[in-house]
């Protein structure tokens, strides 16, 4: 006798669940500093280590880790007076890039990280490259996020902001007067296509932390400091062009600091590299997370074949 059960449908087989990565939340000392990170990824495979911007911390690449955690590692510190990182008083620390990078090499040394590829974006590009230049053999390839290295991808309010230093009178108080949550959200928000798709978290935890005792004091002194990142764009390009390491470009393109110009700039000394513009703002990967992620997986996976 016949199964009726044999000419009914199978069930429909449910695809499993992605795993997300467990993401480790860290410490290690640094030349006497408390230097927190976030880390996530096989210990055997690939290095990502991402430099994160301002006024944010390694929180802002949260999303990014659930994604890309399980494939590769990634390693995310925070600097001295951002996110979780010990924030001595100005008077106890000198606040330069130069000092932030420091601090990322002793980090690298502290956790053994010698080859790895390096994620830039805002003040990342000036501590990376920093480091990059200083230690070349560590660079296995390049992903720059509204990472500036070249004088066309300044605008306007870019420049006004790095004419502000130290002798010139007034530029304190013209610094101190952006570190609000009005415009800590500009920066996020600004240049978006949907801003619905920009998560409130980020610059919420960013005025968090820049209204703790004494850090908007940081920010000051590193904002005056700015002008020396500029000063060494000649060598960075010099460095780009030089090693010319394989590199991933991706830009928003409505970004009130850095523009497009400076994106296509890289072109020049890395004829080789990929580069992908969106229709979004400074935080590109806060609407453009989907795209830009699988271009980095793209991209890792090709420096691992």
């Amino acid at each position: 006798m016949a199964d009726p059960a044999a000419n009914e449908p199978s069930p429909a087989v449910t695809p499993p669940l992605p795993v997300p990565p467990a993401v480790r939340h860290r410490f290690v000392d640094v030349g006497g500093l408390r230097v927190f990170y976030r880390e996530a990824g096989p210990a055997d495979a690939p290095v990502l280590l991402l430099l994160h911007g301002f006024p944010s911390a390694s929180h802002q690449f949260r999303r990014l880790f659930d994604v890309l955690g399980t494939r590769y590692r990634l390693v995310a510190p925070d600097y001295p007076g951002f996110g979780h990182t010990d924030s001595p008083a100005p008077g106890d620390f000198d606040y330069r890039f130069d000092t932030l990078a420091d601090v990322a090499e002793g980090f690298c040394k502290a956790l053994g990280l010698d080859r790895f590829a390096l994620y830039v974006f805002d003040f990342g590009a000036p501590v990376g490259l920093r480091l990059a230049t200083r230690h070349p053999e560590w660079i296995t390839g390049l992903v720059v996020q509204n990472g500036n290295a070249y004088e066309e991808g300044l605008s306007d309010l870019a420049r006004e902001f790095i004419a502000n230093r130290h002798g010139v009178e007034g530029a304190a108080d013209r610094v101190r007067a952006i570190l609000t949550a009005e415009m800590t959200r500009s920066q996020y928000e600004g240049g978006t296509a949907d801003p619905e798709l920009v998560a409130p978290d980020g610059w919420t935890l960013d005025q968090h932390f820049l209204d703790l005792p004494g850090r908007k004091d940081i920010q000051v002194e590193l904002a005056l400091d700015y002008h020396s990142n500029v000063e060494l764009y000649p060598a960075w390009q010099e460095w780009l062009r030089t090693h010319r390491p394989p590199a991933l470009i991706v830009w928003g393109r409505n970004d009130a600091f850095f523009t497009e110009p400076g994106a296509r700039a890289y072109l020049r000394d890395l004829p080789d590299a990929e580069l992908h513009v969106f229709d979004t703002g400074h935080f590109a990967l806060e609407e453009k997370l989907p795209e830009i992620a699988r271009l980095i997986d793209a991209f890792l996976a090709r420096g691992r074949d």
